[in-house]
């Protein structure tokens, strides 16, 4: 594996302060449709956990003013509303990935194909540039990446060189035509800065839509830390894979060549739809802001309890708020992507003045 990085560029880590977080409103034109009150009634909470604890919300929605509307418990101060079209909401997948280029706070726009093929994609592919053309990201700080294609849930740094991704999802057929992990960390090396790229090999869940992205299973926090999902229970499913992705984090070495501190989260019990089908729960899919983490939660007392004290401990100066994530998890996603941060100074000031 080569060592060799851009030190022109930086991926930034998701506990640096962040001016904003980019949401996207479930409505009639999405796969929200079929239980689009119960999802707005989900997003409505969310947008009220943030705001009550002064995050500013950019949210994309197909009418402002129905939006605000069914967001009359919000503080209106807190939101910023983009009438945009996109396919879905999950934004963590085609949002802007910000990195520092040549000291400049840069928004990468890379390739969003649905997951792979798997859905349409072609309205959330232009979200990035739309906003460029419109100047709510300045057009000095945008870049067109987009020959690669690269979600946001699928990559993790600690912002020293590091970055941690799975190789089912970067190596996917579907995405970019089936790259080597040599490849894959080539074009990682070029767009991102990253020196040292772990990839993990295991630890898919089941109805996962994403082919394994790594916030679903492992996530990367300050002091050198790797925060991983496990499952105690021998009869689950998951019991073996996640067993496995625990021995290959423990041989990951960070760029000075030292062992990351693990912390365990626990895997949810097990959640299924109407059908019968295991949904993809996941503690690991948190949202980090300035001065709050938000957990998604499953109304299971005792796993979610044990997650929340996980975070605690990685991140003690800031306070740890729970949402109940059960009908985001109904859609395959969670918290984490519903939400991507959006670093301050990236976006046009004019946006913010009211």
């Amino acid at each position: 594996m080569s060592n060799c990085c851009n030190d022109a560029i930086m991926l930034l880590p998701e506990w640096i302060p962040s001016e904003s977080i980019l949401m996207a409103l479930p409505n009639k034109n999405t796969d929200w449709n079929y239980i689009l009150d119960e999802a707005r009634g989900q997003y409505r909470r969310i947008i009220k956990s943030l705001t009550d604890e002064n995050v500013t919300v950019v949210l994309l929605c197909d009418d402002a003013e129905d939006a605000a509307n069914l967001l009359d418990n919000c503080n209106q101060d807190k939101i910023r509303y983009v009438e945009i079209d996109y396919n879905d909401t999950w934004v963590r997948d085609y949002g802007p990935i910000t990195v520092i280029k040549n000291n400049v706070l840069t928004a990468l726009d890379f390739g969003f194909n649905g997951w792979g093929l798997k859905f349409a994609s072609d309205k959330d592919n232009l979200v990035n540039l739309h906003m460029m053309r419109r100047g709510i990201i300045p057009s000095g700080a945008y870049e067109n990446a987009r020959e690669f294609v690269l979600e946001g849930g699928s990559i993790e740094t600690d912002g020293n060189g590091t970055l941690l991704t799975t190789s089912r999802c970067l190596c996917s057929e579907n995405r970019n035509g089936g790259l080597s992990k040599e490849n894959a960390e080539d074009r990682l090396r070029h767009y991102l800065g990253v020196s040292n790229v772990l990839f993990l090999d295991y630890g898919a869940l089941d109805g996962d839509d994403t082919d394994s992205h790594i916030d679903t299973l492992a996530r990367m926090a300050p002091g050198n830390t790797i925060i991983m999902t496990v499952c105690d229970d021998r009869d689950d499913l998951h019991h073996i894979e996640l067993e496995k992705m625990r021995t290959q984090i423990e041989t990951f070495r960070n760029t000075e060549g030292e062992p990351f501190n693990l912390v365990e989260v626990p895997l949810p019990d097990a959640i299924f739809d109407e059908e019968g089908n295991r949904l993809p729960a996941t503690y690991a899919n948190y949202l980090v802001t300035e001065k709050v983490v938000f957990v998604p939660t499953y109304g299971r007392e005792e796993k979610d309890y044990r997650a929340i004290d996980a975070v605690k401990k990685v991140f003690p100066s800031h306070k740890v708020v729970g949402i109940d994530c059960n009908t985001l998890i109904k859609q395959h996603g969670s918290l984490h992507c519903a939400t991507m941060q959006i670093p301050a100074k990236l976006l046009n000031k004019n946006l913010y003045d009211k």
